[in-house]
């Protein structure tokens, strides 16, 4: 049987992952935006506040004394780059590429949130400190893409409709 201790841990292995899978994802898609420059510098960013988030959870998993799961990592690269190159083949590659990072932001909030209750149940304030400054990024980036998704779109119509490069 599990300890809340082990269940802490396995989950911010996890949260590792997620992690390493945001930062593949928000670097291919960084590394494509040519002509949407106030979102390509607001992933830019983010994907900088990322490798950060990633070395905090690593550093929870350090004080608690295990390690990060060099699979559950790999695993989330992958995922991140395959999700980051599914964009090359739609027309409309910097709106679905928005609405995916949209997603995957609740995603993390809602990991986070639940991180931070186990954290609680497993008597670790300080990782749960780590996960409270994480989730505040999180809802942060959430927030930005929520304000900005309609912009977004309206600039990739308008690009589309006067026959501009509009993809990304």
């Amino acid at each position: 049987m599990a300890t809340n201790r082990d269940t802490l841990t396995a989950w911010l292995r996890d949260a590792h992952a997620m992690e390493n899978q945001a930062i593949s994802m928000l670097e291919r898609m960084e590394g494509r935006l040519e002509h949407y420059p106030e979102l390509r510098a607001k992933i830019s960013e983010h994907a900088r506040q990322t490798h950060r988030q990633a070395e905090l959870i690593e550093g929870c998993l350090e004080r608690l004394g295990e390690d990060r799961s060099a699979l559950k990592a790999g695993m989330g690269k992958l995922m991140g780059n395959m999700q980051a190159m599914s964009g090359l083949f739609v027309s409309d590659e910097v709106v679905k590429g928005a609405l995916a990072s949209y997603t995957f932001e609740h995603f993390e909030i809602a990991s986070y949130k639940s991180l931070i209750a186990a954290a609680q149940e497993a008597g670790e304030p300080e990782v749960r400190g780590v996960c409270e400054q994480i989730l505040r990024e999180e809802e942060d980036m959430a927030r930005w893409l929520g304000e900005h998704l309609p912009e977004i779109t309206r600039a990739y119509m308008v690009r589309e409709a006067t026959g501009q490069p509009a993809k990304r």
